[in-house]
């Protein structure tokens, strides 16, 4: 038996930019399996899960429970061109740090 699929994988490939300026507050991904604009319609109002590895807790061990795993919690808005790339926007921005890297759209909420 096959494991049930819960999310998909993206990429994040910038910020959504003009010639000269660009703004953080909207990053581009790109979804893994997804080539065209009408492809990128079942994804939109997905959530999206940036996750990192953050700085040790103010406590120098870290027990059981803690982690130093962080998440930045976003939606996708609408697509971005023709190609199949999607617009998102974060809770708080994304670091430059996360361009190209790796995110994890989430197959909820479902608009079935």
């Amino acid at each position: 038996m096959q494991p049930t699929k819960l999310f998909a994988k993206g990429i994040v490939t910038g910020y959504r930019r003009g010639l000269r300026n660009q703004d953080s507050s909207i990053s581009l991904l790109k979804i893994e399996g997804v080539d065209a604009k009408a492809d990128t319609e079942f994804y939109h109002g997905k959530r999206v899960a940036y996750i990192y590895r953050g700085q040790k807790s103010r406590k120098n061990k870290i027990t059981k429970r803690e982690t130093k795993l962080r998440v930045i919690w976003g939606k996708i808005r609408r697509a971005h061109g023709s190609s199949g790339l999607v617009r998102a926007s974060f809770r708080t921005n994304l670091p430059p740090k996360a361009i190209g890297a790796t995110v994890r759209v989430m197959l909820y909420p479902s608009r079935v």
